[in-house]
């Protein structure tokens, strides 16, 4: 008769059911462990058997048969050593069979019986509560796994505590949940002198979650700003916190139990491959997209990045999922972020003839720049300019209003996004960045004469299918910046402007595929009311 325990193989942030079967049986006493397990799972015998030693316990002078259903399932990592070693304890009789039922173990043992601290306790706490199982996990992840809720958590230290508990010579007590924590100190918006473009940009993008791009030469403050993102953005919810914690949980991430709400800030080296962006390599971890759930992806000197990593961010920014795809399984991780990225006019840094130095515009320009897709461009909803600052600004005293001004308007745009995500019903998103159909609409309840001026800039600047779309979703933000129920013709003047990166005579290239290079200004006075052209 085999003895069984439960335990889990991750898929992603999914946690799958797996049987740990023991049975004991005639012949050369030699462990076996069969089920589609990779090195790390087959090294476990040996771990067990080590932990057996040293509490002074022989192992079984048999042929030992360990089976991981089910047996077409991939099974990876060194969590299954605590199950496997139940399940012989079990067979032994040291263990009372009927003790382990309703329970699922996730734990790598030490050749000295302690029990080591794995990933993914949080994941697996939730999959075992959806058992109606409890979960028994190494003690150093059991404040992780105590967030899960209403599972019974049981945290040993040591394989010798936990058979003790079961014999009852020894009681185990529940862990407590791990502290929810600030977060880093983000720095203040007050900080940067001038600017004052980019920061209403920037502004906007955390109102709606929107993807921005600072372009501009180096010291114009372009990462200083995208620094101070988190700073104005407002704290995870409670089913984002879940989210987002899940995903830093398979990936090792969290630190004795303690979770945060602030957003996740990313900002990998522009060295990264594509699977450090979007997840795989041999465990198919999850990327940096996926670890910015929820919160925001910084990429700096964007230019600088592989082709194919920045194309392969493409689908994550369109769908909000990463799915790694392998011969024999597909993982999906999450990714629901907002991209911000940063870069110069190109590779000399300083700009077009007029700024300065480069010698080689346009062409110098026009090589940089075009290392970055139009598809890629078209998922950015603001592409913003920031020149130098002046001396002017940096002799000014430092701003009145900083990050906590903002951060009010930010939280007051977000709640009528959520209120009118309410009343539109629940396919409606409540972030206006996800807007999309029959809903965004009804959302931005454009009236003729913006209707109309969107349509002329689609004509005469070629916004794609995409760009409409993700305009009209700028446009919503904007107006629910100023509290207007309705997105006018002063909201998409503003929005268009923030579709194209740098003037014409900048970015050659660039500049063709992008819409008119109109200015603020101009827009936002009426300028829009002649005959569109290129320029004006």
């Amino acid at each position: 008769m085999a003895t069984r325990v439960v335990t889990v193989a991750f898929q992603g942030v999914e946690a799958r059911r797996v049987d740990v079967e023991v049975q004991l049986t005639g012949g050369e006493a030699h462990v076996v462990v069969v089920g589609l397990g990779d090195k790390a799972v087959g090294e476990s015998r040996e771990r067990v058997r080590g932990a057996f030693a040293g509490l002074g316990l022989a192992m079984p002078g048999k042929r030992i048969v360990v089976n991981l259903a089910p047996a077409d399932l991939p099974k990876e990592g060194s969590h299954y050593d605590l199950p496997i070693a139940l399940a012989i304890l079990g067979a032994m009789g040291v263990i009372a069979p009927d003790a382990l039922e309703g329970w699922a173990a996730v734990g790598e043992l030490s050749l000295d019986g302690q029990i080591a601290r794995v990933s993914g306790a949080l994941p697996a706490a939730i999959a075992a509560n959806e058992m109606g199982l409890g979960l028994i996990c190494p003690e150093a992840s059991g404040p992780e796994a105590a967030w899960a809720g209403e599972t019974r958590i049981l945290a040993p230290a040591s394989l010798i505590g936990l058979i003790n508990h079961f014999r009852g010579t020894q009681i185990l007590s529940a862990p407590q949940a791990g502290p929810m924590l600030d977060g880093e100190r983000v720095p203040d918006l007050r900080d940067v002198k001038g600017q004052e473009n980019a920061k209403r940009a920037l502004e906007i993008a955390a109102a709606g979650g929107h993807n921005l791009l600072f372009c501009g030469p180096p010291g114009s403050g372009k990462s200083m700003m995208a620094q101070r993102l988190p700073g104005i953005l407002p704290p995870l919810t409670s089913a984002e916190l879940l989210e987002t914690s899940m995903v830093h949980s398979v990936a090792g991430l969290i630190a004795k139990g303690a979770l945060t709400r602030a957003r996740p800030f990313r900002a990998p080296h522009h060295s990264a491959s594509m699977a450090a962006l979007t997840g795989g390599g041999l465990r198919a971890k999850p990327g940096e997209v996926s670890l910015a759930h929820n919160g925001v992806l910084f990429l700096d000197e964007l230019p600088e990045f592989s082709g194919q990593a920045l194309e392969s961010l493409r689908q994550p920014l369109e769908i909000g999922e990463v799915v790694v795809a392998r011969a024999n399984f597909h993982i999906r991780y999450p990714a629901r972020v907002q991209l911000v990225a940063a870069m110069n006019p190109c590779r000399c840094g300083v700009g077009g003839p007029g700024r300065g130095a480069c010698g080689k515009a346009p062409r110098c320009q026009r090589d940089y720049q075009n290392k970055i897709s139009g598809p890629l461009l078209d998922r950015i909803d603001l592409q913003i300019d920031v020149p130098p600052v002046a001396a002017a600004d940096l002799a000014l005293p430092m701003p009145t209003e900083g990050s906590a001004e903002v951060a009010a308007r930010v939280v007051a745009a977000r709640q009528l996004q959520r209120d009118r995500a309410a009343d539109l019903g629940p396919e409606a998103a409540d972030l206006n960045a996800r807007a999309e159909g029959e809903t965004l609409e009804k959302a931005c309840g454009l009236d003729a004469p913006a209707r109309t001026l969107l349509a002329r800039a689609a004509e005469a600047g070629g916004l794609t299918a995409r760009g409409w779309t993700r305009t009209l979703r700028l446009a919503r933000t904007i107006a629910d910046l100023d509290r207007a129920e309705a997105v006018r013709r002063i909201h998409v003047a503003e929005a268009l402007v923030y579709r194209r990166v740098g003037p014409a005579a900048d970015f050659g290239g660039l500049a063709e595929r992008a819409p008119p290079a109109w200015s603020t200004e101009a827009a936002l006075s009426g300028a829009l009311d002649r005959p569109l052209s290129r320029g004006g």
